[in-house]
């Protein structure tokens, strides 16, 4: 049989997983068969948690208004789960919870993944979801963190029952450093907004810029209430003027101003952060290592991109599947275990095996750098070494984590 040229390329990424994904893309656009059914004690059950919330206005009538972010990613998984399924006889389902804005997560938990599912993959913020880690009924359970990236859930506050597949906000940090070293970007003007998660981020670049020789030459916080849209021009170069830099670092979660700076500043200079160059999980310029198959397929099923969110829900499923296939059971102690152990290698379309660090379940990720409309580089990059994984890099590594899982 003639070896598939995208084999040649992807190596270790050429597994069943990646083979059905291009069966799947070249496929006639149908709705798929339903799976055989499994044999009785070989189902697993998926909890996906989340709340509705009011959106926030959109910045842009070029922003579209996403409504399912985090769970068309699961959705994904469920088919790719079900695809290997059929050869191992396992048979994975998907419960979506979506509790009201004015609804009660915790009771909601315990009357969904408290009755027998002990996988739930959990899209909320940080202070709801140690809310629900700590709950009695999720003590024999793993909660898949896909949406907080609080550095605290992966230090002082991190737990034994959960795992986390969103990059932290040290990850992200780290990468952009990384870059910025690599480019002899030595000297940061760091933009601060107003909001806690903008601080929380401020405070991961400080931590990285420290970490990478990197030094913030001025810190300025945005307080403006105007409308950047009308005003952008004048005021930008009137909050940047006086200042020496290399690159302006944007703390800009919310995306409230970020977008406005860009060609703007009172000098030249790039932007990045949270705008302009930024670091992601997914994007969807990403094409290497066989990524355009995961574009195209999850295009096909949701009708936009791929997001932070989806990837971070697929990973959590796709985990999930690949633990019980090597595994070979459904069992979630045997699942479990799997999952934390050395053995454990998921494909994520990154070129290396992702893993979960044991000192703070926090899955090892390459970080992509891509500014609106194309990848510019991966971190780790060449030359940031690291004695055991250099995914271990970015974010805490095991000698600086507080966090102490056993």
């Amino acid at each position: 049989m003639a070896t598939h040229p995208l084999f040649r390329k992807t190596g270790w990424l050429c597994s069943l997983a990646l083979l059905t994904a291009l069966e799947a893309a070249a496929a006639p656009k149908t709705k798929p068969a339903a799976s055989p059914a499994a044999p009785t004690g070989q189902t697993l059950e998926i909890v996906y948690l989340t709340q509705e919330h009011e959106a926030p206005p959109a910045l842009s009538n070029l922003d579209p208004v996403v409504t399912d972010k985090g769970l068309q990613g699961a959705r994904l998984a469920i088919v790719d789960n079900n695809t290997t399924g059929q050869f191992t006889k396992q048979h994975f389902t998907l419960k979506e919870v979506r509790v009201p804005q004015d609804g009660d997560v915790a009771s909601a938990y315990k009357q969904t993944a408290g009755n027998g599912a002990h996988h739930v993959i959990v899209d909320l913020p940080a202070a709801q979801l140690l809310t629900l880690a700590d709950l009695p009924e999720a003590a024999d359970d793993l909660i898949y963190n896909a949406a907080a990236p609080d550095d605290a859930l992966r230090n002082e506050q991190c737990r034994a029952n959960t795992l986390h597949l969103m990059p932290s906000r040290a990850m992200r940090a780290d990468a952009l450093a990384q870059y910025s070293h690599f480019k002899r970007w030595k000297e940061w003007f760091l933009v601060v907004g107003p909001t806690e998660e903008d601080k929380l981020l401020a405070a991961a670049y400080k931590r990285a810029a420290k970490k990478f020789g990197v030094k913030i030459v001025e810190e300025r916080a945005w307080s403006h209430d105007y409308d950047a849209r009308r005003t952008a021009q004048s005021e930008v170069a009137s909050f940047t003027q006086d200042v020496d830099y290399d690159i302006l670092v944007v703390a800009d979660e919310a995306g409230d101003f970020g977008d406005y700076l860009s060609y703007r500043t009172s000098l030249p200079r790039p932007v990045t952060g949270t705008q302009g160059l930024v670091p992601a999980a997914w994007h969807r310029a990403h094409e290497q290592w066989g990524a355009v198959q995961l574009q195209n397929r999850f295009r096909a099923q949701a009708g936009r991109w791929m997001q932070d969110e989806d990837y971070a829900a697929w990973l959590a499923v796709r985990a999930v599947g690949e633990a019980a296939t090597r595994a070979k059971s459904v069992e979630f102690a045997k699942v479990r275990d799997y999952l934390r152990s050395d053995a454990f290698a998921l494909a994520g379309f990154k070129g290396k095996p992702l893993s979960f660090r044991r000192w703070d379940g926090q899955l090892r990720q390459p970080m992509l750098l891509a500014d609106s409309r194309s990848l510019v580089a991966v971190a780790p990059l060449e030359g940031f070494l690291h004695q055991k994984n250099e995914m271990d890099t970015l974010g805490f590594d095991e000698p600086e984590s507080k966090c102490r899982l056993r």
